[in-house]
């Protein structure tokens, strides 16, 4: 079974792209678990939060993945990772919890796509950053840590149907 991580700053259609790639492929996905987390307590968050978060998604991946696994399925697609948690917390304070950084080294997945900002800004309550320069600043903040990392990606872009075209191409091509 492939580990597909779906990556990239808020409001680029990561959820639309894992729920149409579970679909597509007859699997299933991994939510992003900081949504529930901040629904449910507020989205208010202090530094200890990620770690909570963090550790949430961990738990999260591992169920889904594991029930993935049990029926046979080629793949599991995750609505982010550790990356984004250290993304998230280096960005917002400055520092990152080592639990984080060491789930990074730890942790192994298959493939990355890295979602791209030309899909339009889309309020919610949850997201924070609707000016074009903090999409910009995370957006190569990803891409960075993309190529410098080891593990196969590609870029995914498009509006609508084009975007999970696009992904859909790229993990045949990739895992035929």
């Amino acid at each position: 079974m492939k580990k597909i991580v779906v990556l990239g700053p808020e409001s680029t259609g990561k959820s639309s792209l894992c729920e149409q790639l579970a679909q597509h492929y007859d699997t299933y996905w991994c939510p992003e678990y900081a949504r529930q987390y901040l629904l449910e307590n507020g989205k208010q968050y202090q530094y200890e939060d990620l770690l909570a978060i963090a550790k949430g998604q961990l738990r999260l991946e591992a169920q889904i993945t594991q029930r993935a696994f049990s029926e046979n399925k080629k793949f599991v697609f995750i609505d982010t990772d550790m990356y984004v948690m250290k993304v998230w917390s280096e960005y917002v304070f400055g520092k990152c919890d080592h639990f984080i950084l060491d789930e990074i080294v730890h942790r192994q997945y298959d493939y990355y796509l890295l979602a791209n900002i030309d899909l339009p800004w889309t309020p919610d309550e949850l997201r924070e950053y609707p000016d074009e320069k903090p999409r910009i600043e995370l957006f190569n903040i990803y891409k960075d840590i993309l190529e410098n990392q080891s593990t196969p990606w590609s870029l995914v872009s498009g509006i609508g149907e084009k975007r999970s075209e696009m992904a859909y191409r790229i993990l045949d091509e990739q895992f035929q």
